[in-house]
């Protein structure tokens, strides 16, 4: 198998070892967490906003499929690139709890949003989710009203991509709303560990990594609910680590027929990240055939939690381990990602790029540059 020893592959191979670190580190923190969380009368009919920016904005998006489905009604993913840019559009002084999630913390958006949030919803507490206790928001942090958790080292993907620091901090704020119930969660998050562990097996890896002989131009990742946050990280993974040489989409199974199966031609990869609902399915289902027999895709990748029983004009597809933890627990849809990750280190090794530099005018880099912050 053609690799490259460099930060990115080491960071994709070891996040099942970094959700188990996540994990002992949240119930190393459970008191603090709980006391944050109770003294500020935190349940599930609070105003809650997820946000971060880019790949940390996806977390957010996931996340916040994951509360409102566990009954956090009044829970939403508002980037802070959104909430830099147009406070008055996203923000209610209603808002009680900000979950901000940011590999770095030094992102000028991540700052300003979180002193901007302080302005507009003056009652507003914040669990900020990093990977790194140096970071600007970290440091920031108000120890009176924030509480700053700081995710294991492994975490802070030295890469341009972020690959285990979005798994690991959608991990942990899962694990923080999941707080009361941690045995439990230990093994849920166990099968998930499991399942990713699977993708990174000799028979996945060759199979993701054949797809680069194919002339693939362009990339559509398909997943509903939860999945679609899956999706759209799915996407800027590969069009990130290709330098924008795969033009990449996300949509909704049911979302792509309004327009935007336009972009699926001869030259394009598409990945669908299938539901584990059977209700769900039906439509997705209805959706891969239309488009094998519309589009005739180039290559075809189906990920799912059981077999799909889909075979005609399908390349291949990656199923997890049986498992009853997995099934039921918040943590199942989080393996998915690697699909995405595994495709963008394979195609950026194609494309003769490093795959932790590939920007090659470093029109992108590693945190953020060129944002100028203005005063409300």
């Amino acid at each position: 198998m053609l690799t490259l020893d460099c930060h990115t592959i080491r960071e994709i191979e070891h996040q099942p070892r970094m959700w188990m670190e996540t994990f002992r580190i949240i119930e190393a923190r459970k008191a603090d967490i709980e006391r944050f969380l109770a003294g500020n009368q935190i349940d599930r009919s609070t105003r809650i906003v997820l946000t971060g920016a880019g790949t940390s904005a996806f977390v957010a998006d996931t996340a916040a499929c994951l509360f409102m489905r566990d009954g956090f009604d009044r829970a939403r993913s508002v980037a802070t690139t959104d909430i830099v840019s147009t406070p008055a559009d996203f923000l209610s002084p209603e808002d009680k709890l900000f979950i901000s999630f940011a590999r770095s913390g030094n992102s000028p958006e991540s700052v300003a949003a979180w002193h901007i949030a302080r302005k507009f919803c003056k009652d507003a507490r914040h669990l900020i989710i990093t990977c790194n206790p140096d970071g600007c928001l970290a440091r920031e942090a108000d120890p009176e009203k924030d509480l700053v958790l700081v995710l294991p080292d492994g975490t802070n993907d030295r890469s341009l991509a972020m690959t285990s620091s979005f798994t690991s901090m959608l991990i942990a704020c899962l694990l923080c709303k999941n707080i009361e119930n941690l045995p439990v969660e230990k093994n849920r998050l166990e099968a998930a560990a499991a399942f990713a562990a699977h993708f990174l097996e000799d028979e996945v890896t060759k199979a993701l990594q054949q797809t680069t002989a194919k002339d693939i131009r362009r990339a559509v990742f398909l997943g509903s609910g939860a999945l679609k946050g899956i999706a759209c990280e799915s996407h800027l993974k590969l069009q990130e680590l290709t330098d924008g040489q795969i033009m990449c989409s996300f949509d909704s199974f049911m979302g792509l027929r309004h327009g935007p199966k336009a972009v699926i031609n001869e030259q394009t990869l598409v990945v669908y990240l299938l539901n584990d609902d059977p209700a769900t399915r039906r439509y997705e289902y209805d959706l891969i055939d239309q488009v094998s027999k519309e589009n005739r895709p180039a290559a075809q990748i189906i990920v799912s939690l059981t077999p799909s029983g889909i075979t005609e004009d399908i390349d291949f597809e990656i199923d997890a381990p049986a498992s009853d933890d997995l099934a039921v627990g918040d943590y199942k849809y989080v393996p998915y990602v690697l699909a995405g990750q595994l495709l963008g280190y394979f195609f950026s090794l194609s494309k003769g790029l490093n795959p932790d530099k590939p920007s090659v005018r470093g029109t992108i880099s590693r945190v953020v540059s060129g944002v100028k912050i203005y005063e409300y």
